[in-house]
């Protein structure tokens, strides 16, 4: 009894896991038709993404000029530094910093005292000088008279002749160190060497200065260079007389300029060549000093295919486009040549063709596949069919 009541027991439960199991099984299908069903439905509902025309161009063929660079300071070639040509006490100084001068115009003085008693020196010794030669040529006119009597040998002849040359080399010499002391006793007074502004003053009155040493700094500044430096794969399309465009700094219009020299071999220890840009400056507007960047534009002798800069894109390192391809989206891998920021657009060397349809600017979440168009087709097609509609009533 207890056995039967057991085996019933079992089969009923046997059942009812069958009846879930079919349950179970039957919604799953239900719920797998209906997500099928669900998919074209949703892929149906995708947005089609819709371009404006301006934003949607063609590349087109365009002359990119090339742009060399490169920056310095503003140099004054023409810079002189005058010197103390005598040593002694700075009596005046006559000019200061700034102020403008002309080439001859006397500077300062120094206190001369101690050359003007050496030039009283150098004059003894040449007059001594002059007497020793004096006596000397009577002497030998003496000794030549006797020789030509034989009272006298002919060694004491060549002496004599000796004693004479000794004679008027010491002269030569005692009137060669008296000149060179009164250079210097005119030089005493401190003159300007070529006009211009008085850019530093290294002594102040009163202070005792050496020979040669540095009083003031003058530059003319109507004549102005920038010092700057090219790569050795740029230097080949740079000659002596282009024109350039040099902005400097504070000032917001370009001033013109030419190259004046390129050096002839590239730096020590670098890959640049040294090229000079000549500036007129005639107002004295630019100043030594001032920092410079030079512009110099060659022409482009064959078109180039060419995108605005603002459709190219860079991710990874790898610039691309979005271009739109039979309705949709596609992201294009491309390789850039030449840029023009100027005309803000840049050279695709490959990647794309002239029919391409490329997105004029970047747009975010944009993602490659994705339905799109451009709107002005459709109102093209409106517009014609309204047209035709006309003309038929008509």
């Amino acid at each position: 009894m207890h056995k039967g009541r057991w085996i019933g027991g079992g089969v009923a439960v046997v059942a009812v896991i069958g009846v879930s199991v079919v349950l179970m099984s039957s919604q799953r299908n239900a719920g797998a038709k209906t997500a099928d069903a669900a998919r074209p439905a949703a892929a149906a509902s995708a947005p089609m993404l819709e371009f404006q025309p301006s934003e949607v161009v063609q590349p087109r063929l365009a002359a990119m000029p090339r742009q060399i660079e490169f920056s310095g300071p503003l140099v004054a070639p023409q810079t002189a530094v005058v010197r103390a040509k005598a040593a002694g006490a700075l009596l005046s100084l006559q000019v200061t910093e700034g102020q403008r001068v002309t080439a001859g115009q006397v500077l300062g003085r120094i206190d001369l005292a101690e050359l003007g008693n050496r030039v009283a020196e150098r004059q003894a010794n040449l007059e001594s000088a002059r007497a020793s030669l004096v006596q000397a040529e009577r002497t030998h006119a003496s000794n030549e008279r006797l020789a030509s009597q034989s009272f006298i040998s002919p060694i004491a002849l060549e002496n004599s002749r000796a004693q004479l040359d000794t004679a008027r080399a010491a002269h030569s010499a005692a009137q060669a160190s008296l000149d060179t002391t009164r250079v210097g006793l005119r030089e005493g007074a401190l003159m300007a060497p070529i006009a211009g502004i008085v850019a530093k003053r290294h002594v102040v009155p009163g202070e005792k200065v050496t020979m040669e040493q540095p009083v003031y700094t003058l530059v003319d500044l109507r004549h102005l260079e920038l010092a700057g430096s090219v790569g050795t794969h740029e230097v080949a399309a740079l000659a002596a007389g282009m024109s350039v465009q040099v902005r400097v700094e504070g000032l917001e219009q370009p001033v013109p300029g030419r190259i004046a020299r390129i050096a002839p071999a590239a730096e020590p220890g670098t890959r640049s060549i040294g090229v000079t840009i000549a500036l007129d400056n005639p107002r004295e507007l630019l100043r030594a000093g001032q920092y410079a960047l030079a512009r110099v534009e060659l022409a482009d002798v064959q078109q180039r295919l060419t995108v605005p800069l603002p459709a190219v894109g860079n991710t990874s390192g790898q610039d691309h486009v979005w271009v739109i391809e039979n309705g949709t989206l596609a992201r294009r891998a491309v390789t850039l040549g030449r840029r023009d920021d100027a005309a803000g657009r840049v050279e695709v060397v490959s990647g794309v063709g002239p029919a391409s349809q490329v997105l004029a600017a970047r747009f975010d979440n944009l993602r490659e596949g994705a339905k799109a168009n451009v709107v002005a087709g459709k109102a093209a097609a409106v517009a014609s069919a309204s047209a035709s509609a006309n003309l038929a009533t008509r």
